[in-house]
């Protein structure tokens, strides 16, 4: 799977963490959409944001460009991030 990384995505609107594979190929939007409706199928249909989320790293706080590549901005396998 050289063309995707597994992640830690924290979710503190569920309090939940989940390991998902993400694209690297893929700009931090397209990645936030596909991970909205993978969470909100993993919770029962619980997650549904109002609003955009923001992809943060975890042990940075740094929040992730929307119109940047997963590989560009550093996201690697067993990288640790929010969805808030």
């Amino acid at each position: 799977m050289n063309n995707k990384v597994l992640i830690r995505l924290y979710i503190p609107a569920l309090d939940c963490k989940y390991d998902v594979w993400i694209p690297i190929n893929k700009k931090i939007y397209t990645v936030i959409t596909l991970l909205i409706k993978a969470v909100n199928e993993l919770s029962g249909g619980y997650y549904r944001p109002s609003k955009m989320p923001v992809l943060y790293d975890k042990i940075t706080s740094r929040e992730y460009d929307l119109n940047s590549k997963v590989k560009d901005v550093g996201i690697k396998n067993g990288a640790e991030v929010i969805l808030n």
